[in-house]
């Protein structure tokens, strides 16, 4: 018993990782460095997973460098230069892993390489979850917002955009928002499911709650129906839906 224990104890955790089906492909410039069939994702923390790709997927030489780092689950991780046919040098663009599970795989550091596509479809910001959900659903349901008790928004016409994991937004036309109040900045943020948001401060009674707002000019096309739109942080406003706290 005591032998069995001794094994069990220095067994490496399990890593949650599956196989990814789809063709991903990483670009530098006009070049393919990744093209893979058989990445997979692996989460290393809970929100989304990564892709690692098999070594031989990776066009270029992958060139260890003397830089390591530990993660928790992971182990100890080797820090990978990437050397393009060119010369070029991409100084920690991947690291691999000692963990069982996954040797053989690397994974890129997302802005070490231009762009990422899933088969044909370009990702932004991180690998997509494929247990992550977006819904954009119309609404007739009475949306009020304050702000330090001033009345900044009243919508029957709102957008509610579900997503996995996270509190329901309500996207407001800006014609149901007083837009008079709002003051545009230079804040803006990705996400992999909807886009490109850029900020607005809000202003009530001379005191400014700076990036209170956020809209999507150009969504992508599963988050397309909140383009235009606007939404305030449920979390940082008073925000009713048909007479009651939002969640």
């Amino acid at each position: 018993m005591g032998q069995t224990d001794d094994i069990t104890a220095t067994e490496p955790p399990a890593v949650r990782t599956e196989p990814n089906p789809k063709w991903i492909r990483g670009r530098i410039g006009a070049t393919t460095v990744v093209d893979s069939r058989a990445t997979r994702f692996v989460w290393e923390f809970p929100y989304y997973p990564q892709w690692y790709v098999p070594r031989g997927d990776v066009t270029g030489e992958l060139r260890t460098s003397d830089r390591t780092s530990t993660a928790d689950g992971l182990g100890t991780g080797t820090h990978l230069d990437l050397v393009l046919a060119d010369g070029t040098v991409i100084e920690d663009a991947a690291k691999s892993w000692d963990h069982p599970e996954l040797a053989g795989l690397v994974r890129f550091r997302w802005d070490a390489l231009d762009r990422w596509f899933e088969e044909e479809v370009e990702v932004f910001v991180h690998p997509r979850s494929p247990y992550t959900r977006v819904d954009v659903l119309p609404s007739t349901r009475h949306v009020v917002v304050r702000v330090d008790g001033v009345i900044v928004a009243e919508s029957r016409r709102a957008s509610i955009l579900y997503e996995t994991g996270l509190p329901p937004r309500y996207y407001l036309p800006p014609e149901d928002v007083r837009t008079e109040l709002l003051t545009p900045t230079t804040t803006s943020t990705g996400c992999p499911y909807k886009g490109v948001a850029r900020y607005w401060s809000v202003t009530v009674e001379g005191t400014i709650h700076d990036d209170l707002v956020w809209g999507y000019d150009e969504p992508l096309p599963e988050s397309a129906d909140v383009a235009g739109l606007l939404c305030f942080y449920n979390e940082r406003v008073e925000l009713t839906v048909d007479g009651s706290p939002a969640s």
